[in-house]
C-alpha cells in the first residue's frame, strides 16, 4: 500500500493478476505492478520511500514523480548519455542466480532499455525491453554471479528521452533452490501419475497381479542436425537413429545446396536424407526457405534486379515448400529476420509476412511456421534480438496475414557461449505470452572445459519449461569437424557432450516399470508423458493381457481399468 497526497492509500495492482493481463496479450499496463519477491535484495523497490535507497548514475538527474492515481516512481531527466538512469547498489553472491524485473516507461515515443550490472571489472547485460510513453512495460532478465563483491544495477537506452523506473526486483536463488523449482516444473509439464486397476472377468478387484510398463515413445521430441554424410556412413546412421526422434538437415535443404545456379535445381541429396529419416521413424524440420542474411544467399541472387529475383523467389518457394509439404513437423520460412532484411531490402517491409502466408498455402497441413532466430536466449545484450522484438515481428506477420496465427511457431537457436540461465527462464517466460509452440531449434555451447556442463544446464533449463515443445541440437557430424559443438569423435565414441545427452534421454524416457497390484486391484507410477505397453497377469490365472495406454497433458491422474479374462 501507498500513501499519496490527500490521505489515500494506493495499492499497485497484485502482481499475479497484472501478469494474466500480460498473458492475454497486454503488453503494456497503466500501471506497474508490485516488485516481484518484494524487491529482493533491493530497498525501496517500489519507490513507496521516494528515492532512499537509490542514486544518480552517471551524472544525470534523477526526480521522484508520481502518476494520476498516486503512484510513485523514479524519472532520470534531462539525460545526454544512455547510460544515465536511476541505480542502486547491492552485493553480488558468488554461483548465485539473481533473476531481474522491473517496469520501465520513456517520456516519449519509444525506447530500447537495457538493464546492465556493473561489476568490479565488468559491464554485464541481464535484459532488455522495448519501453513506450503512456504506459508501463515489464523488463525481465537475471544473471549468475561470477564472484562475490559489490555490483550497481542501472539502466540504459537507446535514446536520451526521459525514462521512468518502477517495481524494481533482483532476487537471489542458490542453485539448489534453482534446481528444486526446475523438478518442480518438470514433475507438472512432463510427467503424470498414472494408477491401473486389474480386474477378473467378473469385476473383481485382482490384488496381487504382476504389472509391467515399458515406453513405446516419449511426447517430447528431442533431435539434433544431420549432415549428408549419414547417406554413407552406417556408423552414422546407428548412432544418429538409435537416439533422435526428430532431424534437421544441416545444409541440405538450403536455397544455395538446392539450387547452385539458376534453374539447376539437384534435390538428390535432401530426397535422400529424407527417405532415411522416414525409414528411421524420425521426423524432418524444414530448414530453411529463405534466409534473410545477404552472405547466406546463393551467390547468383545476391545481385538478381527486382522482377528476377522476385520470380526467382518465387521458384524457390512453391519448389521447396510443395516438395515436401506433408513430409515436415515445420518449416523456418524466413531466418534470421530480425537481425538480417536482405527481402525486405527488396520486396518491402512485409516480404517476410508474404512468404509465410505462401508457406502455408503450400504445405496447408499441421507444419508449424517458425520464426527461427538467434540471440533471443543467448544474449540479452543483443537489442535486436530481445523477446519483446521478436513478440513484435511475430505480431506484424500474424497481423498483417491473420491465418497464420495458427500455425505460426518460435524458433529459437540457442547457440551458446556462457549461457546465463536466469536470463533463459525470463526470456522463456515473455516468449511463452504468445501461447504458440516454442522450440530450440539449434543448440550448441562453445568449446571450453565447461562446455558439456553448460549444455546440460541449457537443456535441463529448456525441457523443464511448459512452453518449450521440442529441442534440437545442432550438432550435425562432419569428418573435419562440426560447426560448433561435436557429440562425439569421428569413430562415433561420445565425447563429455555426448555422455550428457544419453544420459538426459534415459532420464527423459521413462523406464520400464514393474510392480504388483494393492489389496484393491491398484498400481501407480508417476509417467513421463508417452505411449506405453502396459502387461498384467496373476498366478491364479491362465493369462495374460496387454494393452497400450497413453499418457498425456493434462489436470489430475489418469485411471485406467485393465481386465484379466479368467
Amino acid at each position: 500500500m501507498r500513501k499519496v497526497a490527500g490521505g489515500l492509500v494506493v495499492a499497485k495492482p497484485a502482481f499475479w493478476l497484472g501478469w494474466i493481463a500480460l498473458l492475454q496479450g497486454c503488453m503494456c499496463l497503466p500501471e506497474p505492478l508490485e516488485p516481484q519477491y518484494g524487491g529482493g535484495i533491493l530497498r525501496n523497490a517500489d519507490f513507496s520511500a521516494g528515492l532512499r535507497g537509490w542514486s544518480t548514475f552517471g551524472y544525470g538527474s534523477v526526480a521522484e514523480s508520481k502518476s494520476a492515481a498516486g503512484n510513485g516512481f523514479a524519472v532520470a531527466l534531462n539525460r545526454t548519455r544512455p547510460y544515465q538512469s536511476v541505480s542502486q547498489k547491492v552485493y553480488l553472491q558468488r554461483d548465485t542466480h539473481y533473476t531481474l524485473s522491473a517496469w520501465l516507461q520513456v517520456g516519449d515515443g519509444s525506447a530500447d532499455v537495457r538493464a546492465v550490472v556493473k561489476t568490479v571489472g565488468d559491464f554485464v547485460h541481464v535484459g532488455g525491453v522495448v519501453a513506450k510513453a503512456g504506459c508501463w512495460s515489464m523488463l525481465k532478465g537475471g544473471l549468475t554471479a561470477a564472484s562475490s563483491g559489490p555490483a550497481e544495477l542501472y539502466f540504459e537506452s537507446n535514446a536520451t528521452v526521459d525514462l521512468w523506473v518502477d517495481s524494481v526486483s533482483l532476487n537471489p536463488f542458490t542453485k539448489d533452490e534453482w534446481a528444486a523449482h526446475r523438478a518442480e516444473s518438470v514433475a507438472a509439464a512432463r510427467k503424470k501419475t498414472v494408477r491401473l486397476q486389474a480386474t477378473d472377468s467378473a469385476g473383481n478387484p485382482l490384488a496381487g497381479a504382476a504389472v509391467s510398463l515399458d515406453a513405446v515413445r516419449t511426447n517430447f521430441p528431442l533431435g539434433a542436425a544431420m549432415s549428408r554424410h549419414i547417406l554413407t556412413n552406417s556408423a552414422y546412421q546407428t548412432w544418429f537413429a538409435s537416439r533422435f526422434a526428430v532431424a534437421t538437415f544441416e545444409n541440405e535443404m538450403k536455397w544455395y545446396s538446392t539450387e547452385p545456379a539458376p534453374g539447376r535445381e539437384d534435390y538428390t541429396v535432401p530426397d535422400a536424407m529424407m527417405a532415411f529419416a522416414k525409414s528411421n521413424g524420425i521426423a524432418v524440420r524444414g530448414h530453411n526457405v529463405f534466409w534473410d542474411q545477404p552472405s547466406q544467399q546463393p551467390a547468383w541472387v545476391q545481385s538478381l534486379p527486382y522482377p528476377q529475383l522476385l520470380a526467382a523467389a518465387s521458384r524457390r518457394i512453391r519448389s521447396v515448400v510443395s516438395r515436401y509439404a506433408g513430409q515436415v513437423i515445420g518449416w523456418d520460412v524466413v531466418n534470421e529476420n530480425l537481425h538480417f532484411n536482405f527481402y525486405e531490402g527488396r520486396f518491402g517491409w512485409d516480404a517476410s509476412t508474404a512468404f509465410y502466408a505462401a508457406a502455408r498455402l503450400l504445405d496447408a497441413g499441421s507444419a508449424l511456421m517458425f520464426m527461427n532466430e538467434f540471440n533471443t536466449l543467448e544474449q540479452p545484450g543483443d537489442m535486436a534480438a530481445l523477446p519483446d522484438r521478436y513478440l513484435q515481428r511475430l505480431r506484424q506477420i500474424i497481423a498483417a496475414y491473420p491465418e497464420n496465427g495458427a500455425g505460426m511457431a518460435i524458433g529459437l537457436e540457442g547457440h551458446f557461449t556462457n549461457p546465463n540461465i536466469p536470463y533463459m527462464r525470463a526470456a522463456l517466460d515473455t516468449l511463452a505470452q504468445a501461447g504458440i509452440p516454442i522450440w530450440l531449434t539449434e543448440v550448441d555451447v562453445a568449446a571450453g572445459p565447461a562446455q558439456a556442463q553448460h549444455l546440460e544446464e541449457v537443456l535441463r533449463e529448456a525441457y523443464a519449461h511448459p512452453a518449450v515443445q521440442g529441442i534440437v541440437l545442432w550438432s550435425a557430424w562432419r569428418p573435419e569437424g562440426c560447426y560448433v559443438m561435436c557429440l562425439t569423435d569421428n569413430n562415433f565414441k561420445n565425447l563429455p557432450q555426448g555422455d550428457v545427452v544419453d544420459k538426459l534421454i534415459a532420464e527423459w524416457r521413462s523406464t520400464p516399470r514393474t510392480g504388483a497390484t494393492d489389496a484393491q486391484g491398484f498400481f501407480e507410477a508417476e509417467l513421463v508423458h508417452g505411449e506405453y505397453k502396459v502387461s498384467v497377469s496373476h498366478p491364479a490365472l491362465n493369462n495374460s493381457v496387454s494393452r497400450s495406454v497413453k499418457v498425456e497433458l493434462g489436470s489430475g491422474s489418469e485411471h485406467y481399468f485393465i481386465d484379466v479374462q479368467v
